[in-house]
C-alpha cells in the first residue's frame, strides 16, 4: 500500500535501528521523539531557571506560570494532601504537553497519537493510583466500589457496575488523548495536501487556495490550544482519580 498521499502516513512507526539480543529490540521514530520530548522539556526548565533572578525574565516567567498553574490545579483537587503528589502531577502535565507540542513541529512525530502509548501511560497511572489507595487505606480501599448509603441487597448489582466504571478510567484517559491528537493531525494533513494540489495547478486556484490556507492557519492555532488542553484534561482527571483513591469518594 502506498502511503505517500495518505494522511495517515505521519503516524507510521518506522524502525531506525535494532538493538541487542538478536535484533529483537527496535529503536523507532516513536522512541526517538519520546526521548526528544523529555530532553527538550527538561532542558527548557533547566535553562529557564539556570540564572534565575528576583525579577524573572521571559522564559523564567513561563516556567513559573506552568509551575503555579499545576500547583493551583493540584490544590483545588486535593487540598493540602496533594503537596506530596505535586512532583508527579507536574511531571505528568509537562510530559504530555511536551509530547503534544513537539508533534506540531513539521516533520516530527506525535507519540500521543498512538493508542498503545496513551494506554500504556494511562495504565501506569491507574496502577500507581491503586497502589497509593491500598497503602493509604488497606483493604478498606475496596469500599470505593460500594456507593455510600446503598443497601447491601443491591451490592451484587452495584459493585460490578462500579468496578467496570472504575476500570474504564484507563480507556477514558487514553482514548481521549489519542483520538484528539490523531484527528487534529489528520485534518491538518488533508487540508495541507488539498491546498498544495491547488497551488500546483496554478491559474485561478492561486486565489481560491487562500481559503484553505487560512483554514490551515486557524486549525493550527486550534491544535496548539488542544495540545495544552489535552495535557490539562489528563492532569485534571489524574487529580480527580487520585482524590478518589485518597478520600474514597
Amino acid at each position: 500500500m502506498n502511503l505517500f498521499y495518505s494522511p495517515l502516513e505521519q503516524f507510521e512507526i518506522v524502525p531506525l535501528f535494532f538493538l541487542f539480543l538478536g535484533n529483537k529490540f527496535v529503536f523507532t521514530n516513536s522512541s526517538y521523539f519520546l526521548i526528544l520530548a523529555v530532553f527538550i522539556t527538561l532542558l527548557f526548565f533547566y535553562l529557564s531557571n539556570l540564572n534565575s533572578t528576583f525579577v524573572p525574565n521571559r522564559w523564567q516567567s513561563i516556567s513559573e506560570m506552568v509551575f503555579e498553574f499545576v500547583q493551583n490545579m493540584t490544590f483545588e483537587a486535593l487540598g493540602h494532601k496533594g503537596s506530596k503528589f505535586f512532583p508527579l502531577l507536574f511531571a505528568t502535565f509537562t510530559f504530555v504537553f511536551g509530547c503534544n507540542i513537539l508533534g506540531m513541529v513539521p516533520y516530527t512525530f506525535t507519540v500521543t497519537s498512538h493508542i498503545i502509548f496513551t494506554f500504556s501511560l494511562g495504565m501506569t497511572t491507574f496502577v500507581g493510583l491503586n497502589i497509593i489507595g491500598l497503602r493509604q487505606h488497606g483493604l478498606h480501599f475496596f469500599s470505593l466500589f460500594l456507593p455510600p448509603g446503598a443497601p447491601l441487597a443491591l451490592a451484587p448489582l452495584l459493585v460490578p457496575i462500579e468496578i467496570i466504571s472504575y476500570v474504564f478510567r484507563v480507556v477514558a484517559l487514553s482514548v481521549r488523548l489519542f483520538a484528539n491528537m490523531m484527528a487534529g493531525h489528520t485534518l491538518l494533513k488533508i487540508l495541507a495536501t488539498f491546498a498544495w494540489k491547488m497551488l500546483s495547478i496554478g491559474g485561478i486556484f492561486l486565489i481560491i487556495q487562500l481559503f484553505p490556507l487560512a483554514v490551515i492557519i486557524a486549525i493550527t492555532g486550534l491544535e496548539l490550544a488542544i495540545a495544552f488542553l489535552q495535557a490539562y484534561v489528563w492532569t485534571t482527571l489524574t487529580c480527580l482519580y487520585l482524590s478518589d483513591a485518597l478520600n474514597l469518594h
